[in-house]
């Protein structure tokens, strides 16, 4: 219940307060991801800026917004466009984005490890069918509004991160068909083994079970160092010492009643 309020809060404050979340920000976030992904089809090419009527940005495709009437991003839609290049860092300036889109385009490079920072609010994030490579981000458990993640058919490699348990609000996940290993966070085991499949070195429910850690005994080579000229000087000397000092002075070492009557002196 307390979770729940706090998301309503958080919808009332995005929705209603212009002074924190400017819409000019939301303007130059697309500008920007216009001018940094390759757009075969044209359909970036089709967002005209030079219109500056309020709410003019709600009707780029692909593109849906809080209020009609006003330029504040609510998510993007950018699926099945054919775009090109890497992760936008632009989104970033989209303050009020709740949901992306970027599925069953040719993005490749990593995901951003920051992205929680980039997109704090998001409730839904897909990037399914890509091309993206490197380990998911750990920092996506930061996402607490995060109810939908789909990551499957990329490159990404490593583990899935033990911190997604963190993710209590999560209703979808697929991370099927890419280069994943490890254990499967127990968070996540509800899920369908074809959410997982595709991925071979992955295991745990409801996959098959990971193999029993084995430590290997390995020799330890240990080096055994020559003595120096030096050292070997001082431990004759040493021992030349002690035997003259023991032998002339035995009452110095000799200290049972006992022993003294052995101790022959010269």
């Amino acid at each position: 219940m307390a979770d729940n309020t706090k998301f309503l809060l958080l919808f009332l404050l995005l929705s209603s307060s212009p002074l924190c979340f400017g819409t000019e920000q939301d303007i130059w976030c697309l500008m920007s991801i216009q001018g940094s992904l390759a757009d075969p089809g044209g359909v970036l090419r089709s967002w005209n800026f030079e219109n500056e009527t309020n709410g003019y940005i709600c009707r780029f495709t692909g593109v849906e917004c809080w209020h009609l009437e006003e330029n504040k991003i609510l998510s993007l839609r950018l699926g099945n466009l054919g775009l090109q290049g890497q992760f936008p860092v632009a989104l970033q300036n989209c303050s009020s984005l709740t949901g992306l889109d970027l599925s069953n385009n040719n993005f490749s490079g990593p995901i951003p490890q920051d992205i929680s920072q980039v997109m704090p609010y998001l409730t839904s994030l897909d990037l399914s069918y890509n091309s993206f490579s490197g380990s998911i981000p750990q920092n996506i458990s930061n996402m607490t509004y995060l109810n939908i993640l789909n990551l499957q058919h990329n490159q990404l490699s490593g583990q899935i991160p033990p911190q997604f348990t963190l993710l209590t609000r999560l209703t979808a996940f697929n991370v099927a068909d890419n280069l994943l290993s490890g254990p499967i966070p127990s968070l996540l085991q509800n899920y369908s083994a074809s959410n997982f499949a595709g991925n071979q070195g992955l295991c745990g429910s409801p996959l098959d079970d990971c193999p029993p850690s084995r430590r290997r005994w390995r020799p330890v080579k240990i080096k055994l160092h020559r003595l120096n000229d030096q050292s070997s000087i001082g431990v004759a000397v040493g021992f030349v010492v002690g035997f003259v000092v023991a032998f002339y002075f035995p009452h110095c070492f000799v200290c049972s009643e006992r022993l003294r009557a052995y101790v022959v002196r010269i």
